[in-house]
């Protein structure tokens, strides 16, 4: 008996040691990789905004904000998180550019960037640069040529997005084939339009929807009692270009997406300058593409690998989407906004106070500047009729003016007999 407690008795700290060194190993091991990430959006200006993670050089996490751009192949970083992962930028008199960090993280899953050339910086000093463009939050998109490598899930209605490893994520819905650009990942539907069948690109990452001006003339031309209107106001008023105020708004009645059909959508008209660009892009003939504002009932599946596209409905609330204050506005790189025109309401302008160059300083008495475009346009939206008081400056002074919304692109009153269409 001795003799076997004096064999045994060393046994004990060695089988304590051995186990101690196992939990040692389980507790510091890292965590499997996970295989499909579901995180929520940040909804604005329609436009799908995420947190995603960078690893700086000096191993610390930086949260920023991204921008879920599946109609753009290009990678594009602001000049500040350039800066703060050490890029070696380079500039021509157009833009900058720089190599791409190695890799983001979206809901703990590592996402490569390595395979992607370069990434765009706008050509900026830093301190104006701390976005990736004037009147967004985020500093960084995540394009088609990332989101191809994946399967993507856009949950509008309950405001998540999932990215999940090929032949991972069960896609619910109506589905349909599409066509993807090997080169580049944009996405193509085939689609009906009076009977006629075209292609149309799916763009979540634009607030609003596109048709070729060719195409916008020719329905509005057959269909003249459809609403339209001239100047982008609301979710049309995408980044303030020179040539937003002159944009020709349709409210089409009824169009074939794949396999759903859509009532009520509102485009804008493609400039053929800029349809040419966008069709030589796409790769295929096309004549337009549908943005957020399209599908906010929907869940959204795009399977990259398997070239299908899967619609859910998940909503029926139809939300006002031009109940409005009638300005058209362009987000500067110093943060403010200015004023580039002003649409009218039933042939006279809706807001006549104020002038093309003036800048909207508050929103009944919240200041603007520094804001988002999304956060500008919540406060500029209203019940048809209700006020709302802007602080306007113009050559250095400001002024009060009281400006109602209005419900552009809708229906006219009952009392006209719905002969006539808001405009």
């Amino acid at each position: 008996m001795v003799k076997w407690f004096s064999v045994m008795k060393p046994a004990v700290p060695l089988l304590a040691l051995f186990l101690l060194g196992s939990l040692s190993f389980a507790q510091t091991a890292p965590p499997p990789e996970p295989k499909s990430v579901t995180v929520p959006i940040t909804f604005d200006h329609n436009r799908i905004i995420i947190d995603v993670y960078l690893q700086l050089p000096d191993g610390s996490t930086k949260r920023i904000r991204g921008w879920v751009d599946n109609g753009n192949p290009d990678l594009m970083l602001s000049r500040r998180v350039a800066t703060l992962l050490g890029l070696n930028v380079t500039c021509n008199d157009k833009e900058c550019s720089a190599p791409p960090p190695q890799e983001i993280t979206i809901g703990g899953m590592k996402v490569p960037l390595a395979a992607i050339k370069e990434a765009k910086i706008p050509l900026k000093p830093v301190n104006a640069a701390s976005v990736m463009a004037p009147g967004m939050s985020a500093e960084i998109n995540i394009p088609a040529t990332v989101l191809r490598n994946y399967a993507v899930l856009v949950d509008f209605p309950e405001r998540e997005f999932t990215l999940a490893a090929p032949g991972t994520l069960k896609f619910r819905g109506m589905s349909t084939k599409i066509q993807i650009n090997a080169a580049n990942g944009l996405v193509q539907v085939p689609s009906q339009i009076e009977n006629k069948k075209y292609n149309l690109a799916l763009d979540v990452g634009s607030s609003f929807s596109f048709l070729s001006q060719e195409l916008s003339d020719k329905l509005l031309a057959t269909h003249p009692d459809w609403p339209h209107m001239t100047g982008a106001v609301g979710h049309a008023n995408l980044w303030g270009l020179d040539s937003e105020p002159k944009w020709q708004l349709l409210r089409m009645e009824r169009l074939q997406y794949g396999p759903v059909f859509l009532t009520g959508v509102a485009v804008a008209g493609f400039p053929k300058e800029a349809m040419d660009w966008f069709e030589k892009r796409a790769g295929i003939p096309t004549v337009g593409l549908l943005g957020s504002n399209a599908l906010l009932n929907y869940r959204v599946g795009i399977d990259y690998a398997q070239s299908t596209a899967y619609f859910e409905i998940g909503s029926t609330f139809k939300a006002p989407d031009f109940d409005v204050v009638g300005l058209i506005l362009r987000p500067e790189d110093d943060t403010r906004f200015t004023i580039l025109g002003v649409a009218d309401f039933e042939g006279k302008p809706s807001v006549p106070e104020v002038q093309a160059g003036d800048h909207l300083v508050a929103v009944d008495s919240t200041p603007v500047p520094d804001s988002t475009m999304g956060q500008v346009w919540s406060l500029l939206e209203g019940q048809p009729g209700q006020e709302r008081k802007l602080t306007v400056e113009r050559a250095g002074k400001q002024f009060t003016v009281t400006a109602k919304a209005r419900h552009f692109l809708g229906e006219a009153p009952e009392d006209t007999g719905g002969k006539g269409k808001r405009r």
